[in-house]
């Protein structure tokens, strides 16, 4: 054989095909999650930026930064609130891990070709970026102040436009159905014959209870949007109380869904931990029957206690007391993954290679976000604490925090199959020891602040709050430092990193099973044995 041909690259899903239009029209769905995560990254880095700029705002009681362009004080500040929270919950929390990595990794999992509806899964990605443009482009036109809850009567009647965010939304809803639909469909129809539901990998398992939250839930938010418009422009009285609607009826139909969603963003950083602890812990999963149940049972379950965001609403006694009831059941079966995942931990030959590192991350951050969770699902503390700076904590401990931090550990863990190339490992910890600080350094302190009654979405403060705000900008600096070092560290390894094994991390699941980057079809030759989640294998392949 000559030289040439033994230095001639491998055929992959990524080289297979050349041409901008290659990727287009792609059905593979790899270059879907590839696609998927380039996209995200550009909506990513908009609501960083965001975020920034609020940050600034509040480093100091006045509001003295965000004036420009003859804004009204507070104005632009709810403007850029607003488009932060869309952006970032609609366009990257909700949709990060299934649509990247769910697209990428799970037919693989499951010895499969394909998902059961590529060309769908295409038009999701396009329903995806079509209403990630039309938010971005909402900023031409002003801007929408609502804040990303589209809260009435305050959405039907602002100067402000709404159109445009909520067209926005209603779209990228469309994308979510259609990958939930595909994904329940792949896992049932496509799973290889010799792979029953209990050899699934767990990231298949919380996959697939998030696609019933996606098929089942989402809808709602549309139905509810095409509400709002319609009583935007018809005037039909829906919830508007001056023309005979129900402010409340919104709220209601708003956590209907939007609750579900918090499972939608939590269901697959979960499943990702439970791969990532096993192969990092050199352990089978323990419990792994009690961890798939669980995802189940959290999908379940979180689809019923929507009601304990409105505590202060003036709902009925009884059925408050229900709906605190329900907050505190649902942390069980969160509750029984940790256990499972620190006992898997026990006594395991565990390498902190930087998955497992932001894997560890997450279960303390996590945890601090679940048990501030039900500091807000007791009645008596909620009446103190609804919208307070400590519910901003919380949201960010449980979704940022959380399913924000899994999206890193998966990237670093799932990049040398997607890139068949080795990221610099001291970088990558660095940049992960600087998230954590940078993180905490930021949220945290919004606890305190809220505790003592710092209101949120609020541009101006009263001064006792000064420290507090100052201590979370510095530490927004820090944290945004962090994911720049460690996007590059990722950007360079992909470009000029070193190459790959087929399995560089000793992981047992099938995608470790082809080569890297994968071929087109996923495997030149599945494994005799289909392995399980318990078949963990003693040596990592150097």
């Amino acid at each position: 054989m000559s030289e040439a041909a033994v230095d001639k690259p491998k055929v992959n899903y990524y080289n297979a095909k050349s041409g901008i239009m290659s990727w287009l029209t792609t059905t593979d769905h790899k270059r879907l999650g590839i696609m998927y995560l380039y996209s995200l990254g550009v909506f990513f880095a908009f609501a960083v930026f965001m975020a920034f700029l609020l940050r600034l705002e509040l480093f100091t009681p006045e509001i003295d930064v965000l004036t420009f362009g003859g804004a009204q004080a507070g104005d632009l500040y709810n403007r850029i609130l607003t488009l932060h929270g869309i952006v970032m919950v609609f366009l990257f929390i909700v949709p990060g891990l299934p649509a990247v990595f769910g697209n990428f990794c799970l037919p693989i999992m499951i010895g499969a070709e394909d998902v059961f509806f590529p060309r769908i899964n295409l038009l999701s990605w396009y329903c995806y970026v079509l209403g990630g443009l039309f938010a971005i482009f909402s900023i031409a036109l002003g801007g929408p102040d609502t804040g990303w809850t589209f809260y009435v009567p305050y959405s039907t009647t602002t100067g402000h436009n709404v159109y445009v965010p909520v067209l926005a939304a209603f779209i990228v809803g469309w994308s979510s159905i259609l990958t939930g639909l595909n994904f329940v469909t792949t896992v049932h129809r496509l799973r290889n014959k010799n792979m029953s539901w209990f050899k699934m990998p767990l990231f298949v398992w919380s996959l697939y209870a998030t696609g019933w939250v996606q098929i089942i839930a989402t809808p709602v938010i549309g139905i509810l949007l095409l509400l709002v418009m319609m009583e935007k422009v018809f005037g039909i009285p829906v919830f508007d109380p001056r023309i005979g609607g129900d402010p409340v009826l919104f709220e209601h139909i708003f956590w209907i869904y939007s609750h579900p969603a918090v499972y939608i963003m939590i269901l697959p950083a979960m499943g990702v931990v439970s791969e990532i602890i096993a192969t990092f812990s050199r352990k089978t999963i323990f419990g792994y029957h009690f961890i798939a149940y669980s995802s189940i049972a959290i999908a379940a379950i979180g689809s019923l206690v929507w009601a304990h965001h409105m505590f202060t609403s003036g709902m009925a006694n009884e059925a408050r007391v229900i709906f605190s009831f329900l907050t505190f059941f649902v942390a069980v079966p969160s509750a029984v993954k940790v256990f499972n995942w620190i006992a898997t931990m026990y006594k395991g030959s565990i390498r902190l290679s930087p998955p497992m590192v932001y894997t560890m991350m997450f279960i303390l951050i996590f945890s601090i976000g679940g048990f501030t969770g039900l500091h807000l699902g007791a009645l008596s503390v909620d009446i103190h604490l609804h919208d307070t700076a400590f519910v901003v904590a919380h949201f960010h401990y449980v979704m940022f925090g959380s399913a924000g931090i899994i999206f890193f550990a998966a990237m670093h863990y799932w990049f040398p199959k997607m890139s068949g190339k080795l990221y610099n490992e001291v970088v990558a910890h660095i940049a992960g020891v600087l998230f954590f600080i940078g993180f905490n350094a930021t949220y945290f302190p919004l606890f305190i602040a809220g505790y003592l009654g710092m209101p949120r979405r609020y541009a101006s403060y009263l001064p006792e709050y000064e420290f507090y705000h100052k201590f979370s900008t510095i530490g927004s600096w820090v944290m945004i430092f962090s994911m720049l070092l460690m996007f590059g560290n990722l950007i360079y390894a992909a470009r000029k990193g070193k190459k790959s094994s087929d399995n560089p991390w000793g992981g047992a699941t099938l995608e470790w099973h082809t080569s890297s980057p994968p071929p087109t079809l996923n495997f030149d030759k599945l494994p005799d044995d289909i392995p399980g989640s318990y078949d963990y294998p003693l040596e990592v392949v150097k």
